[in-house]
């Protein structure tokens, strides 16, 4: 299966979830190409961007289980997939 490139954007309201979301995102490591995380403490959450490259059915995984997580919500954008000639 080909690999895609995407980003996966996750917003985190409940800081009890986050020790479990570190799990998770160790689980995918082979895939992520890099991370950045912002704490927005006026508004009690944080903002965390995953820059990964792999299958499409890995990405869907690894966000269907960090939207899993109490106060976690998490979305994938992919990159265009390249054309073949």
């Amino acid at each position: 299966m080909d690999n895609r490139i995407a980003m996966v954007s996750i917003i985190v309201e409940n800081g009890d979830s986050v020790v479990r979301l570190n799990e998770v995102l160790h689980e995918y490591a082979e895939y992520i190409i890099g991370r950045m995380g912002i704490p927005y403490r006026e508004a009690g959450l944080s903002l965390i961007s995953i820059a990964a490259c792999a299958p499409v059915d890995r990405i869907n995984a690894l966000t269907g289980n960090l939207g899993r997580l109490p106060g976690v919500s998490a979305k994938a954008v992919y990159a265009p997939a390249k054309r073949r000639s």
